[in-house]
């Protein structure tokens, strides 16, 4: 499948893709400050799109855990010069991660190609209207202010889809733009997070395309005890298991060990 995405196009099927992280901000939990100046952020992106990335995804607000918010006029101010900046010094897809409806229309506006929510549309509803105006893809995250579930996990998980699914198909996106995203970490604590890994095959039956986004999340640091920066390894397991599941996409900050990783992988399970 070819997906059009404002201008740029973009393969689904042949491989799993894979999406660099480019955090634009001053705190974000494993690269807050070290690409949150245009120079920086620019030299990052062609380090990952030579190294073989697919996506590069900017996002100008942490979502760490205890973070702070940002306002929209601050997330404007980090994304949409590097956004301008890339669109001239890349040629790879540039995904904006937000969860503001304006923030998403400018960003489309100046040639952002994907919008990657991780409140799955349910933080300002009309994202979804400058979403469908683009006919761009969009990233349908999982999240929760909490980590208390009052049934199965996967069947709390499918009824915030489907309110984010029925935003969508409202403002006219269609079904094949659509991705979804277990939100690893996200609401979820650690255990949770594994369990969650342990059944992704179960959210395929809601019969989307799918992200996974588990670089160097804490699941990993408590299952090895290892810090952010030391869980490489750790996250290529869980990518692999991703592969295993079928999933298009994963999002990590390691691009160059991910490609040959997930080339032997895919060699594999895409047979």
């Amino acid at each position: 499948m070819i997906l059009n995405c404002n201008g740029k196009e973009l393969e689904i099927g042949k491989k799993t893709l894979i999406m660099g992280i480019l955090n634009v901000t001053p705190d974000s939990f494993s690269d807050g400050g070290k690409f949150n100046d245009i120079e920086s952020a620019i030299k990052q992106a062609k380090k990952m799109q030579d190294e073989g990335a697919d996506i590069i995804d900017i996002g100008g607000e942490s979502t760490r855990p205890g973070s702070k918010k940002v306002n929209e006029e601050e997330e404007i101010k980090r994304v949409i010069p590097v956004l301008k900046e890339l669109k001239k010094e890349v040629d790879v897809v540039l995904s904006v991660d937000t969860s503001k409806a304006n923030v998403a229309k400018i960003a489309l506006e100046n040639g952002a190609n994907i919008i990657n929510d991780v409140w799955g549309l349910q933080n300002e509803p009309e994202i979804a209207n400058h979403i469908a105006k683009y006919d761009v893809p969009v990233i349908i995250m999982h999240n929760k202010i909490n980590n208390e579930y009052q049934k199965d996990i996967i069947e709390s998980m499918k009824d915030f889809f489907n309110v984010s699914l029925e935003i969508a198909k409202k403002a006219g996106i269609k079904k094949e733009n659509i991705f979804l995203d277990p939100g690893i970490g996200f609401g979820k604590d650690p255990e949770q997070s594994i369990e969650v890994m342990s059944r992704l095959n179960e959210l395929n039956e809601l019969g989307y395309k799918m992200l996974l986004g588990t670089s160097r999340k804490s699941m990993i640091g408590y299952i090895l005890d290892l810090p952010s920066d030391q869980r490489l390894e750790g996250t290529i397991a869980t990518n692999v298991i991703g592969v295993m599941n079928g999933y298009d996409i994963v999002r990590v900050h390691d691009v160059k060990e991910h490609v040959n990783a997930l080339k032997v992988a895919d060699r594999i399970y895409r047979r």
